[in-house]
């Protein structure tokens, strides 16, 4: 099948379903108006139980508008599950949920008429003028030139894009993308990156759930961070970072008697030594006074230092500091 072929029948109402084949076909006439609403996606006190096991739990999640949300947390956090409880697909346990200010389930079909999913590579997009709107779509995610070619040649991040044309048929407010990440390549990840960003600057907002904390931090505005189906942190990405802890790179004589000094500091979180460089991790404060502090006691003590060089923090460090102390609290 070609990939215009294959927008369009991804395009028809009776072809939107779901993994298990339930209809995702909306009434379009109640869902043509713009909604306003500073948060695009709502939920308080979301949960899911399968039997005895909690898979969501009590998630307080804020999507603003206009923005690349990352749900970022590790394989079988839950991210899944909650992206299908928003789309209607399975009922939460207990809590509530908005999307575009609507309530789901009540107005599922309201709210999902300016919605797009691709959910497990299925995208849904309702529209009854769809084949109106498949070369502009196809135009929009770079694949107007390849729209007749067979899918099956497609690489796996146009078949990513082709998914997202299927989706932008519907012209939706909102995209919820899960792990699109996936399988691609680095000139895949880079090309969906782009893609991403220029949605979001046309006034779109882009959910997207992954576990892959270096694209997360690339893509996205704003993320919340799960763990074991509770959300334990949520931000806008540049303010989450500048939350890290400072770290400092430095090469001294005697590295290895300079991290032992180190250690004993109270100021000093860890050291961690890499060659003949050691790792400095400051606990809180002012980074540039711990900084001038630490420089004075290693020269103090004799140390020659060679080379001083402060490390931008990370979602990954942040990420990590989140995750360790929840593991020391288990």
């Amino acid at each position: 099948m070609s990939a215009r072929a294959e927008t369009s029948a991804r395009g028809q109402p009776a072809q939107a379903t779901d993994h298990d084949g339930r209809d995702l076909s909306t009434n379009n006439a109640d869902g043509r108006d713009v909604i306003t609403n500073a948060n695009v996606v709502e939920t308080d006190a979301l949960t899911k139980r399968f039997g005895d096991t909690t898979v969501v739990s009590n998630v307080e999640l804020r999507v603003p508008r206009g923005t690349a949300f990352g749900y970022l947390g590790p394989n079988g956090a839950g991210k899944t599950t909650l992206i299908r409880m928003l789309l209607g697909l399975i009922t939460p346990t207990g809590g509530r949920m908005k999307l575009l200010g609507l309530p789901v389930p009540a107005k599922r079909r309201q709210a999902l008429a300016r919605v797009g999913a691709i959910l497990w590579a299925l995208a849904a997009a309702r529209e009854l003028e769809a084949h109106a709107r498949i070369d502009a779509a196809l135009e929009r995610v770079g694949l107007r030139e390849r729209a007749d070619d067979r899918v099956a040649k497609y690489s796996m991040g146009m078949r990513q894009r082709l998914g997202i044309a299927a989706c932008l048929i519907a012209d939706p407010q909102l995209l919820i993308l899960d792990e699109p990440m996936n399988g691609l390549d680095p000139a895949g990840m880079f090309e969906l990156r782009g893609l991403i960003r220029s949605l979001v600057a046309e006034g779109r907002t882009v959910v997207l759930s992954s576990h892959l904390l270096d694209e997360v931090e690339k893509t996205c505005d704003a993320i919340a961070i799960v763990d074991r189906g509770t959300v334990v942190l949520q931000g806008r990405v540049d303010e989450l970072i500048a939350e890290s802890a400072a770290i400092l790179r430095l090469e001294c004589s005697d590295p290895s008697r300079a991290a032992v000094l180190l250690r004993l500091r109270n100021d000093v979180a860890r050291v961690d030594e890499e060659g003949e460089a050691l790792v400095v991790q400051l606990v809180g404060g002012d980074p540039r006074e711990a900084t001038a502090h630490l420089v004075r006691v290693l020269l103090a003590a004799g140390f020659d230092l060679y080379r001083l060089e402060p490390e931008h923090g990370s979602l990954e460090q942040r990420f990590l500091e989140i995750t360790s102390r929840l593991g020391e609290a288990a």
